[in-house]
């Protein structure tokens, strides 16, 4: 399973959001890491270099590669629609990010584990790949063996005060979901400029 392990509180005060998750290396120092940090939070940065923050803070934030990536941006691009959009429906749509929104794990990285751990089926199937595309009308459950639900049930208790996304119907006693539609992008509210990452590809 391909994925990032490097330091994640640098990555975040680098780029001055919590993505990962909350992050209190963030909240007790603001601005970006490294002997000089401090001082370099006024450094001007070029139109090249702004659109690449915006693409690595969306690389990050869900979790992917940068080869990974780009195939995502390819088949956005090869699709009808704005293409901005579309990437970020397809981030959205990957089952690690589903199960992070339903509430199955309190981070997106603790749904990542879920899924490679084969503790959720769709539609009854176990699926362990977290890049997995999900479709209106899938079903997304808890695995019934008492250590999925019993590790999931953990997660529901810590994220019992988020609200579940209006793209999807969760039941939470059940320990299941459905994905009614592909979001839009005013329910996503993406901590990056997508425009820019087209603008960047398309260089």
């Amino acid at each position: 399973m391909a994925r990032y392990t490097g330091p994640r509180e640098k990555i975040a005060r680098r780029f001055g959001v919590a993505l990962f998750g909350p992050s209190k290396a963030l909240e007790l120092r603001n601005f970006p890491p490294g002997q000089h940090g401090a001082r370099n939070t006024r450094r001007k940065t070029s139109e090249y270099g702004t659109a690449l923050i915006e693409k690595q803070k969306l690389r990050f934030q869900y979790g992917v590669l940068e080869k990974q990536f780009r195939r995502f941006f390819a088949e956005a691009q090869r699709r009808k629609g704005v293409t901005g959009e579309i990437l970020l429906q397809m981030l959205e749509l990957r089952l690690d990010n589903v199960c992070y929104r339903m509430g199955f794990a309190n981070t997106r990285f603790a749904s990542r584990q879920l899924v490679a751990h084969r503790h959720i089926t769709v539609n009854g199937k176990v699926v362990n790949i977290a890049s997995y595309q999900c479709k209106a009308g899938d079903v997304v459950s808890v695995k019934a063996a008492p250590r999925s639900q019993q590790l999931v049930g953990k997660f529901l208790e810590m994220t019992a005060g988020s609200p579940s996304a209006d793209w999807m119907t969760v039941d939470r006693d059940a320990m299941k979901g459905t994905v009614n539609r592909a979001p839009v992008r005013e329910e996503i509210a993406p901590i990056a400029n997508e425009q820019l990452v087209v603008e960047l590809y398309s260089r």
